[in-house]
């Protein structure tokens, strides 16, 4: 499939190999491929018709219909904007970890919450803890806030305490409150590339270096 692409005049991406791109005078059509599926689309419909009837040509393949759910992301569109959520998921995260009345909680993070390694503490299943991780980066595509909790507890995958797995399902807590929470992209706004960050000095109680969190926005919508 990928030959077939390059043949037929797009390009692949530097970054991410799974993203085909073709432009054509002033318009531009994308494609995301992942495994047997493929979402795409363009400035321009008759793009998207040359692309259908190529695909179809070449493979047997079977158009469905506008896009509403990929990849665990919901996908609702509307003339004035798209919005994406991954509460069908998280409702099923709650469900596994059997939190569905857990007690819902402000900030993925506690304040004044400082994690070090805890070798004193009791060990937990390194499987157990690995999963719970695992699944939480998952929410991150529609989720960013969660992003640098999820990464924090990340580090501690090596040697799990109880600590550490008790103070990251916090995040579950967090994602309960805010189930239908997602991340809405109007149409018809600039698309300039804004980047924030917040530095905290020797923050780290491990290895005393400046810790940092950032948030990019493209245009009006947070993307990481």
């Amino acid at each position: 499939m990928s030959n077939f692409l390059l043949s037929q005049g797009y390009e692949r991406g530097e970054t991410d190999k799974t993203l085909f791109i073709k432009k054509a005078c002033n318009d531009i059509i994308l494609l995301r491929v992942y495994v047997n599926d493929i979402i795409f689309g363009s400035t321009n419909d008759s793009l998207c018709e040359q692309f259908v009837n190529a695909m179809q040509r070449e493979f047997e393949m079977s158009m469905m219909e506008k896009l509403n759910y990929f990849l665990r992301l919901q996908i609702k569109q509307f003339q004035h904007g798209t919005f994406l959520s991954q509460s069908k998921y998280c409702r099923e995260l709650l469900k596994k970890f059997d939190m569905k009345n857990c007690k819902e909680v402000v900030t993925p993070i506690a304040t004044g919450c400082y994690l070090d390694t805890d070798e004193k503490g009791s060990n937990v299943d390194q499987t157990k803890y690995r999963g719970l991780i695992g699944l939480l980066f998952c929410p991150t595509a529609s989720r960013p806030d969660i992003m640098f909790s999820v990464c924090l507890w990340a580090r501690y995958q090596a040697i799990p305490k109880e600590s550490h797995y008790m103070t990251a399902k916090r995040i579950l807590k967090y994602l309960k409150g805010i189930i239908d929470v997602g991340l809405w992209y109007p149409s018809k706004v600039s698309l300039n590339l804004i980047g924030y960050s917040n530095s905290d000095f020797v923050g780290c109680k491990i290895d005393r270096k400046s810790t940092s969190g950032t948030c990019h926005l493209l245009g009006s919508s947070l993307i990481s």
